[in-house]
């Protein structure tokens, strides 16, 4: 088998902008006439909205399609359970079942696949991995749990396309991950940005360099993490590799955005397949290349259940496809996802990021691991930064960290009076999926290790 035949048509990646937008409009078209006269839900909705797939004259005209929430979702789901009526088919037309992670909202969403849907959402993974350089001669280890998430399905089944030699790494200890990655010979680790820190961690533990181990690559999801720069250079360092974020959702059906070979410093948009749009999270206005927005996405590919102008509620900011030397025609996220449009908290008129506070904190390689815990104290809000070290850090490197943290995250956060908790070994949580590290006492009563 070649080793540089990749099995997609690769024009499609270099189409200019005008035929990579007629070809989008034919297809937005296409789905919205299938969700009309497939989907309930939409059939529905389109009627009370006034839209008939018939207006789709320009690609602008994708705005006279109604937004869909994660709410939206949810209500049809919980008004005809268990799947809503968003699905065309119902579970005995479906081979797959997904939900999500249940981290926000009500709790999970239930997403159905058919065979076709299925070997799609292969498929758009084949674009994140061939891009960053892998092929079949490459061994490749899927660090993740094999559940109901949807997580690295997806990728697994890019990775038997493509030719790639697959160990799946599913319900077994980290110790036992490690060791596997290392008698596998594996050249391509496959995790969260969290996860890829924490068998990194346990490596060590046992006395086994990474870097001096085949891994070559690093494909992260799941997180936003994978595109803090901060993050991003740990992990690189830990694993002696080049690492490569992407990013998708189970709403979506498998990934929409990868960084290539080239690393423009963000993510191409898998243009042929889905329509992206940036808008104002509090106008709904379209916002220009270069602003932050609230990413909006139609996917193309997903039959079973379409997704129409879906509120992803992920902050990013776009810019063009020529940002990068790949030649892609596919415009780029910069910097990735840049969080969750309502990950922001308010702490005494400032706002405060996750984002913002692990890449500061991940600058520090003395810190295993963090929690940030936001409450109220007498009269007002406070936050705190809790921070597991590492076994063999000294009292000095202690006191050196804490008052660098306390410097460092006042001055990005307006003079916000951090507090800077040291935690003792092993006890603030690990995660192998989505890390949630901010707890927000305010909230609701949350559990919170002490």
């Amino acid at each position: 088998m070649a080793t540089d035949t990749p099995y997609w048509n690769p024009k499609t990646e270099t189409l200019d902008r005008e035929r990579i937008e007629a070809l989008q409009l034919a297809k937005l078209r296409r789905q919205s006439e299938w969700a009309a006269a497939r989907s309930p839900w939409y059939r529905g909705r389109f009627a009370s909205e006034g839209f008939d797939p018939g207006q789709l004259r320009t690609l602008q005209d994708v705005r006279r399609i109604p937004l869909l929430t994660r709410d939206d979702w949810m209500a049809s789901q919980e008004a005809k359970p268990p799947y809503g009526e968003l699905p065309v088919i119902a579970g005995e037309g479906a081979i797959r079942i997904h939900t999500t992670s249940g981290t926000t909202g009500r709790g999970p969403l239930r997403a159905l696949d058919s065979r076709k849907d299925w070997a799609w959402i292969a498929e758009m993974w084949c674009y994140g991995i061939w891009g960053c350089g892998i092929r079949p001669l490459d061994t490749a280890y899927i660090a993740f749990g094999y559940g109901s998430f949807i997580g690295f399905w997806g990728l697994h089944y890019a990775m038997e396309k493509v030719g790639v030699l697959n160990v799946p790494g599913g319900a077994q200890s980290t110790e036992a991950r490690v060791l596997q990655i290392a008698d596998f010979d594996a050249t391509v680790l496959a995790a969260t940005p969290t996860y890829a820190i924490r068998l990194a961690q346990e490596a060590e533990r046992l006395g086994i360099d990474l870097r001096a181990s085949k891994v070559s690559r690093l494909i992260l999801s799941g997180e936003p993490a994978g595109s803090i720069p901060q993050t991003k250079s740990l992990i690189e360092d830990l694993w002696g590799a080049k690492a490569y974020d992407t990013a998708g959702m189970t709403e979506i059906g498998t990934i929409m955005v990868f960084e290539c070979a080239d690393q423009p410093g963000g993510t191409h948009i898998i243009e042929d397949h889905v329509l992206e749009e940036v808008i104002d999270p509090d106008t709904l206005e379209p916002v220009p290349y270069g602003e932050r927005g609230e990413r909006v996405v139609t996917s193309f590919g997903r039959g079973s259940t379409p997704l129409l102008r879906y509120r992803t509620g992920d902050l990013v900011c776009r810019i063009p496809a020529a940002r990068c030397s790949c030649g892609r025609g596919f415009d780029i996220y910069e910097g990735g996802i840049l969080g969750r449009v309502d990950d922001m908290k308010l702490i005494r008129g400032t706002n405060v990021y996750p984002r913002a506070i692990e890449a500061i904190v991940r600058e520090y390689p003395e810190v295993e691991e963090f929690q940030t815990v936001i409450f109220h104290e007498g009269i007002r809000d406070e936050i705190k930064l809790r921070v597991e070290l590492r076994p063999e850090a000294s009292i000095t490197e202690w006191e050196r960290l804490r008052d660098g943290l306390h410097r460092r995250l006042g001055h990005a956060h307006e003079g916000l009076n951090f507090q800077i908790e040291r935690a003792g070994a092993g006890e603030l949580p690990r995660f192998e999926l989505k890390a949630k590290r901010m707890v927000d006492l305010r909230e609701r009563p949350v559990a919170v290790v002490k």
